[in-house]
């Protein structure tokens, strides 16, 4: 799942990724957050954000039951570090993730910057807002004035749809997925347009959407994928699917 942007997002949304996280905890093989679960994140030496503590607590649940959590942080929630790690218990990550999952060889990345003119301003700023001592700086701000900073400069994100409905993100994955011929699987998120398609190469390219709009995910087993709306159940119906094949289509 990705793209809830908790702390603005109505609380109707948060009740929906807790019920979704409570049910993870007794049901998932591994869970995969892929960035911007909360509008703003920060980790002060003892405070955090008061919004979405009560999805904090049940990510805690989630780890506690044995479920491997990995959360790739997003362009909102990416100043985190030993709270989501040591007392949350979850795979906390900046960048993107390659590796294996429910036997599907995947690249796991949120998605912001990857767009190569469109994006080209903001990799420049993201490269200032995450420099350490830009962090450093912003920790000397009471959390009072810090939050409400930050979340007035991120307000894009509250009237936020993917300008090119995905585009960019799309032909993204097309060029993974040319230059890693090994991947079955390539996932963003950040354009909130949910997205499930097999490319020519026979590579799948999922993008779960975001909660925002509506509280969609992407569901992964061995033997398929599959793009879902979450409904309170476990009997959540697939929106779209694909089947695994056991060898890519050559072009």
């Amino acid at each position: 799942m990705s793209d809830a942007h908790l702390g603005f997002a109505g609380d109707e949304v948060e009740r929906a990724v807790i019920s979704f996280l409570r049910h993870a905890a007794t049901h998932a093989g591994s869970l995969v957050i892929n960035g911007d679960l909360f509008e703003f994140w920060f980790e002060w030496r003892t405070v955090i954000p008061r919004r979405g503590f009560r999805t904090v607590a049940a990510l805690a649940d989630v780890a506690d039951a044995g479920v491997p959590v990995m959360m790739i942080a997003g362009n909102h929630d990416c100043w985190g570090g030993d709270v989501l790690r040591k007392d949350v218990g979850v795979d906390y990550r900046f960048g993107p993730w390659v590796g294996d999952i429910a036997g599907w060889h995947a690249r796991i990345e949120h998605g912001d910057g990857l767009r190569p003119r469109e994006d080209k301003r903001y990799r420049m700023l993201r490269g200032v807002l995450r420099h350490p001592l830009a962090i450093r700086a912003f920790r000397w701000v009471h959390p009072d004035l810090a939050t409400p900073l930050a979340t007035h400069s991120s307000s894009a994100s509250r009237t936020y749809s993917s300008p090119d409905a995905g585009r960019g993100l799309r032909e993204a994955a097309i060029r993974t997925a040319d230059t890693d011929r090994s991947l079955d699987l390539v996932v963003f998120g950040h354009s909130h347009v949910a997205t499930l398609e097999r490319l020519s190469n026979g590579t799948v390219y999922g993008n779960p959407g975001s909660w925002l709009d509506a509280p969609t995910f992407l569901r992964i087993s061995e033997d398929r994928i599959a793009l879902r709306q979450w409904n309170g159940s476990a009997e959540s119906a697939d929106l779209d699917a694909f089947d695994r094949v056991s060898e890519k289509t050559l072009t």
